[in-house]
């Protein structure tokens, strides 16, 4: 399993980006998938996740700020990122669920707003 990001860079506060993240190579059917971030010394934290019926979380510090979305048919999700905040900086990763409940992950993206 391969899961590739992009998308990440350094804007300034306010500014916007759009991560992607494509799946390859696997095998069995994707439950869900989600972005998680972690700032320098803090824990990983849910940041959106999605369900292959596009069912949406959000953790509360990024509603209406952020839009997860996925294409199915590519294995690809993606999230973009408005109105962003220096607390937005951190390594975002992807991470893919797949139906027997194994977690895959890439290799993180870094976002650095700048205020």
């Amino acid at each position: 399993v391969q899961l590739v990001e992009s998308g990440g860079g350094l804007v300034q506060a306010g500014g916007s980006l759009r991560l992607s993240c494509a799946a390859s190579a696997i095998i069995f059917p994707i439950n869900d998938m989600g972005w998680y971030r972690q700032a320098p010394g803090k824990q990983r934290e849910l940041v959106a996740r999605i369900s292959r019926s596009r069912t949406t979380t959000y953790a509360d510090s990024v509603k209406g700020r952020f839009t997860i979305s996925s294409d199915n048919a590519k294995n690809t999700v993606y999230m973009k990122m408005n109105s962003l905040q220096a607390e937005d900086t951190a390594v975002y990763y992807c991470d893919v669920r797949v139906v027997l409940g194994s977690d895959y992950w890439g290799q993180g993206t870094q976002v650095t707003v700048s205020s």
